[in-house]
């Protein structure tokens, strides 16, 4: 049993396009920071490469906006739970270093979240997320 386990939380009130645009960008930002969350290369029958995928189940559930914003707010404040975001601000910036000039102007409770991916001891990550339900 995988003692480490992630979720994704993404907007009930984003559309389908920006949901699924927010769920690859925070499923990269997890692969990047966390090496052992991407298993090794294998093949099939034939010999074929095939690159290593997420070794862990990810749900993919959904909150209101006002939920992700509680939501970071009580992960962030924990040692055990990395927290990535998607918000509004990155969303609508054309270039990283636009994003970031305007995030670094930004109030903290002003930041729109579209969606958050959460990584951490299993127990942590479920008493975070246990009430939310799957997004559908």
């Amino acid at each position: 049993m995988l003692t480490n386990k992630m979720v994704l939380v993404i907007a009930a009130e984003a559309p389908v396009g920006v949901a699924l645009n927010t769920a690859a960008l925070l499923g990269v930002g997890l692969g990047h920071h966390h090496d052992d969350v991407v298993g090794p290369d294998t093949a099939d029958a034939s010999g074929a490469a095939h690159t290593g995928m997420c070794a862990h189940p990810i749900p993919v559930l959904r909150a209101s906006a006002e939920q992700l914003q509680d939501l970071r707010t009580q992960a962030a404040a924990r040692d055990d739970v990395t927290v990535h975001d998607m918000h509004q601000i990155a969303q609508r910036a054309r270039t990283y270093e636009q994003m970031s000039t305007t995030l670094s102007g930004t109030k903290p409770e002003d930041i729109e979240y579209l969606g958050l991916a959460l990584y951490g001891p299993r127990s942590a990550v479920d008493s975070l997320t246990g009430a939310l339900p799957l997004y559908r």
